[in-house]
């Protein structure tokens, strides 16, 4: 029963990580090419951790080893760390492309670059 949450949550995992990829090489910027690639990577490194988490906690009932504690730990900082650290470069890589004249591909209305020039939305 474990492993099949396991498997599942690593499945889960490993799709939004391909569909995370596809965008990288299927969308017209850099606009969406990160939020395809951000949103898909963030979510499946979640499904990856609580595999991680669920295999831990399974180790430690069945064995009593404390190390497995210790890598549920470490894998829960390591999402946290990317849950703080993936918006936030995804968004300075965003602001710096389009401080630097990459414009979206089909925007109707740049609200960023209207702000930008000091005009009401």
């Amino acid at each position: 029963m474990i492993e099949g949450i396991i498997y599942a949550f690593l499945a889960v995992s490993i799709t939004f990580n391909l569909l995370g990829s596809f965008a990288l090489h299927r969308f017209p910027d850099v606009y969406t090419r990160l939020h395809g690639a951000t949103k898909c990577t963030t979510f499946g490194t979640i499904f990856a951790v609580l595999a991680v988490v669920v295999h831990a906690i399974w180790q430690i009932k069945e064995t009593g080893n404390p190390k497995y504690l210790q890598m549920a730990l470490h894998s829960l900082v390591a999402l946290i760390a990317l849950l703080l650290t993936n918006p936030t470069g995804a968004h300075a890589i965003a602001k710096a492309a389009h401080l630097s004249g990459y414009k979206p591909a089909r925007a109707v209305v740049d609200a960023y670059e209207r702000k930008l020039r000091g005009e009401s939305a």
